[in-house]
């Protein structure tokens, strides 16, 4: 693994935090996935950022060094980023975006290319996405986040689109198919296919099961074709974004409570085009996804607090 700036950034994040735990909050990442990133980059550069005790966390000598260049190199790409992101606006007019997997996308493309150019860009990494904007390489990113975790850290601003639950897919002959809600323990014996992602999912699943008094079993991480399959022919359960459209032969049913909960971001460059229509639009878009989702929508009337953010 090579030395990114994303690296040096949680380096100045932990050490003007005092702690890992609150750094982790300010970065919208869980601690543990925190920690294993401070320890990746520790092993990159041969030696212990921080003394860690009760008390919080402190540079060591090598942590100071790092931190020093890390408050001369990041201000110095983020100008370099601004600089980069007006030159990419005034030379190619329009829209960029990229996307995770999501139910904002087309609808928010259907209704900026009926007055802008739009192309776009899909990554499983959200990471790479923000990189992306961050460079001027996009001007906007449609990404998502556990729904418990803070925005993104970094040089883009975030706007929430929604907040949504997360569902089940079951193959249509599965025995709970028919059933109205779901406990999240009533799948313990279940196998579970999942879309890949760099956030903390992976971890807020585990919690939520271990909450429910189970850990998963075998864990399918792999394109949404396959998700679908799997579940249509009885060899997993997919987690599924509520606003997701079931294909023939399978059920989406709701999980009790809503243990997993998923939020819908918009990022973008400081110098982004026409941000609050965008934003406004993909409200839109996202609020187009509910209607078209009678379990969602039904599900919406018992459970106020969720779906699109006015």
């Amino acid at each position: 693994m090579d030395l990114e700036l994303r690296h040096l950034r949680i380096v100045r994040a932990v050490a003007d935090a005092g702690s890992v735990s609150k750094a982790a909050s300010l970065l919208g990442l869980a601690q543990p996935a925190l920690t294993a990133q401070l320890k990746r980059i520790e092993r990159v550069l041969g030696g212990t950022l921080f003394e860690r005790d009760r008390h919080g966390a402190r540079p060591t000598p090598l942590g100071e060094l790092v931190l020093a260049r890390a408050r001369v190199l990041l201000p110095a790409a983020q100008e370099l980023q601004e600089e980069a992101v007006r030159f990419a606006h005034a030379s190619a007019p329009g829209f960029r975006i990229g996307a995770t997997n999501g139910p904002v996308l087309g609808g928010l493309v259907d209704r900026l290319a009926a007055e802008r150019t739009v192309s776009t860009f899909t990554s499983w990494s959200a990471r790479e996405l923000t990189t992306m904007v961050e460079f001027g390489r996009l001007d906007y990113v449609l990404t998502g986040a556990c729904g418990d975790m803070g925005t993104p850290s970094g040089t883009l601003i975030w706007e929430s689109i929604s907040l949504d639950p997360v569902f089940v897919l079951l193959g249509a002959d599965h025995p709970l198919a028919g059933e109205k809600e779901l406990e999240l323990a009533d799948l313990a014996a279940e196998q579970w296919a999942v879309t890949p992602g760099d956030g903390c999912f992976a971890d807020c699943f585990a919690m939520a099961c271990a909450r429910a008094g189970f850990t998963p079993g075998t864990i399918y991480e792999t394109d949404v074709p396959t998700c679908t399959h799997l579940a249509g022919v009885g060899r997993a359960v997919v987690l599924c974004q509520a606003t997701h459209q079931a294909a023939p032969g399978l059920v989406m049913v709701p999980l009790t409570g809503a243990p997993l909960r998923w939020r819908q971001l918009l990022g973008r460059h400081p110098t982004a085009p026409d941000a609050a229509w965008v934003v406004s639009q993909a409200k839109d878009a996202h609020a187009d996804s509910v209607r078209r989702c009678p379990v969602y929508h039904d599900w919406l009337v018992r459970n106020p607090g969720f779906g699109t953010i006015p």
